[in-house]
């Protein structure tokens, strides 16, 4: 059934993923963002298929027109990034709360039949079962560290949401993302700080070897999901999946930091040397995600990881 769509923060990098496959399925899709972290450049191949807001998340006003005669929000607008988290976390709270508060209020107002919460992994801090299921405890460990604004922000977004709209005709998900990569998703992100720091030390690729800095020992673990099979999950989970729960969005295989920047160096044809430092307070020393409750719906597991780090490091040795 064709639906008229809101995602907020379309521009950005999961939202226009999002946005992309949406309109090829035939959906009637508006973005609101205001490209503050977003770029309406994301959106080029589909732009004359869209309708394109610039606005304000904060502004309910704004949100609530925005959202008039949709059947589904997808909320993902946040300021994502960790340099935010210990920079601006003032600004990444502002944004969480009252986005949160103003798109559940449309969502209530315009009567939407579903309303898509994008949380994250980060509500987990250092889990304590790997792979993680979504039944792991959240927990915000140290509430005088601002890169817990991040998490903090997320959290109370999924109190908001499954709490707003428990006792309402509207189908509640949330969705929690593990370190979803590709090409043009921001400066920010570990893979595009790796390309970014072997493009540095070997002086624009013109030596062979080079040695860079990393934060811990590279032995901490992440499970990197590549955005095509993210969107896979997210479709699954847009279509059947259920009112009030959680789901993972990624891939359940764990790769050490040690280890991906090889692969990226590979890619590269650098030989690399890692120099370590002290991981940053509150850094998560290993993380992945137990993905069965989003293969219960049917999402049949894929893994294009090394292909999609391929296009990904090719793109950014390109755009850097």
């Amino acid at each position: 059934m064709v639906e008229r769509i809101l995602v907020t923060g379309g521009a950005g990098f999961l939202g226009s993923a999002l946005v992309t496959r949406l309109v090829g399925l035939g959906h009637e899709v508006i973005v609101l963002d205001n490209g503050y972290r977003g770029s309406i450049s994301r959106l080029n191949s589909i732009f004359s298929r869209i309708e394109y807001l610039e606005g304000d998340i904060r502004d309910k006003e704004t949100v609530i027109n925005a959202a008039a005669g949709c059947d589904t929000i997808f909320h993902l607008a946040f300021i994502n990034g960790t340099k935010y988290f210990y920079e601006k976390p003032e600004l990444v709270l502002d944004v969480g709360l009252k986005g949160a508060l103003n798109s559940l209020e449309a969502a209530e107002k315009h009567k939407v039949g579903t309303y898509i919460l994008a949380s994250s992994s980060e509500v987990y801090q250092q889990p304590e079962n790997i792979p993680t299921s979504e039944n792991e405890r959240a927990i915000i460990p140290n509430v005088l560290n601002p890169r817990f604004s991040y998490a903090g922000g997320k959290l109370i977004s999924e109190l908001l949401t499954l709490n707003y709209l428990r006792n309402k005709n509207i189908r509640e998900i949330i969705f929690r993302p593990h370190n979803i990569f590709g090409p043009n998703m921001g400066n920010e992100h570990v893979i595009p700080e790796i390309v970014s720091k072997l493009r540095i030390a070997s002086e624009k690729w013109s030596l062979k070897h080079a040695e860079i800095e990393i934060q811990g020992s590279g032995e901490e673990t992440r499970a990197f999901c590549f955005i095509e099979d993210a969107i896979d999950q997210l479709v699954a989970l847009y279509d059947k999946g259920s009112k009030g729960e959680i789901y993972h969005i990624g891939i359940d295989k764990e790769i050490t930091i040690k280890s991906l920047i090889k692969e990226i160096a590979r890619i590269l044809d650098i030989d690399v040397s890692c120099r370590q430092t002290t991981l940053k307070s509150g850094g998560t020393t290993r993380r992945c995600p137990d993905i069965s409750k989003i293969r219960s719906l049917g999402y049949i597991k894929e893994d294009n990881f090394l292909q999609g780090l391929k296009t990904t490091v090719s793109w950014y040795k390109s755009a850097l």
